[in-house]
């Protein structure tokens, strides 16, 4: 049930995004990032709320609170619609309206569908961040400050969230900066920084980890938090910014498939990531990380490499549609 609810709920939102924006406007090319700040702001309070009371309480409790937080969207959600976009065209209607797909169309949902291939790869890396990590920080974490105080285990899963906040307006402003400057960033050269960081700050963490263990300690709860701060700036270049790039070169007609197309990736990228994770169990945990870095390695250099093959695509801080096949 909750992944049909997701599944329905999730892609329809993202879909509408772009659509409270008029064509030109300037501010659609930030409207993701902060869309994902929206996103994240739920992820830092829920491990807070929902983690401390299945902790301390029972987690029915945790349950139950997270069950609260979603009705409660739904009735902002209900009570914002006059300021969203209309309904588009359904059944025969939206068949009807929906011009056929030309050659660049069927080119970009090509690339599309290929960029989505490679968020697999990278999913399988980002997504051990509530996976095996998890598992580190409970069992070889040292999580207790100099008071004595232990730092809940769930605690950790809002660094991530709250790192968006910190970085997203910073990471916006410099690169409306650059673009001021001519110097502007190509989407796909961006994705494939952003997956170099977090493969760079899985190897990173793996030499943390070999480390504890060669000395039969746990590692100090300042290595994860640092860990995170850096894993998160590496996701702020690449998922946001897939997101728009999904949303914004979707052919006309096919936004809604667009947007689904990037959260299938989610979907295998989570299976991938659920694989990988058998791993933690039956090799030395420094290498498992080292491993998962190599993994989100391998994306950044496929994004790298499609970035190279087709030009037009994030150029001059914008997607223009043209997605050319460099011969």
């Amino acid at each position: 049930m909750i992944a049909l609810g997701n599944g329905l709920f999730l892609p329809s939102l993202s879909s509408q995004v772009e659509g409270l924006y008029r064509d030109g406007d300037a501010r659609s090319k930030s409207a993701y990032n902060i869309y994902y700040v929206g996103i994240n702001l739920g992820g830092f309070l829920s491990p807070l709320v929902c983690g401390t009371l299945g902790e301390a309480y029972g987690w029915h409790w945790g349950f139950a609170a997270a069950g609260i937080g979603m009705l409660l969207s739904l009735v902002i959600y209900l009570a914002g619609r006059r300021y969203l976009p209309s309904d588009p065209a359904l059944g025969a209607e939206m068949r009807a309206a929906r011009p056929p797909m030309d050659r660049s169309a069927r080119e970009r949902f090509g690339l599309l569908i290929g960029i989505a291939a490679i968020v697999v790869i990278f999913r399988g890396a980002y997504e051990q961040n509530g996976n095996t990590i998890a598992l580190w920080a409970d069992t070889g974490i040292d999580r207790q400050l100099a008071s004595g105080w232990v730092i809940p285990m769930t605690w950790f899963q809002s660094i991530n969230s709250l790192a968006v906040f910190a970085f997203t307006p910073l990471l916006l402003a410099r690169w409306s900066r650059l673009a001021k400057q001519g110097v502007d960033t190509p989407l796909l050269a961006r994705m494939a920084f952003g997956a170099t960081i977090v493969g760079a700050s899985y190897v990173a963490l793996g030499m943390v980890a070999a480390w504890s263990q060669a000395h039969g300690t746990r590692a100090s709860w300042v290595w994860l938090f640092v860990w995170f701060v850096v894993f998160t700036i590496g996701e702020l270049y690449i998922l946001p910014v897939g997101l728009a790039l999904f949303g914004r070169m979707a052919p006309e007609g096919f936004r809604a498939t667009s947007i689904a197309t990037w959260f299938f990736a989610g979907f295998f990228g989570n299976l991938l990531a659920g694989a990988l994770g058998t791993l933690w169990s039956q090799m030395n945990h420094g290498l498992f990380f080292v491993l998962i870095g190599a993994v989100s390695g391998v994306s950044a250099m496929l994004l790298y490499m499609l970035g190279r093959r087709y030009r037009g695509v994030g150029q001059h801080g914008d997607i223009d549609g043209t997605a050319v096949p460099v011969r």
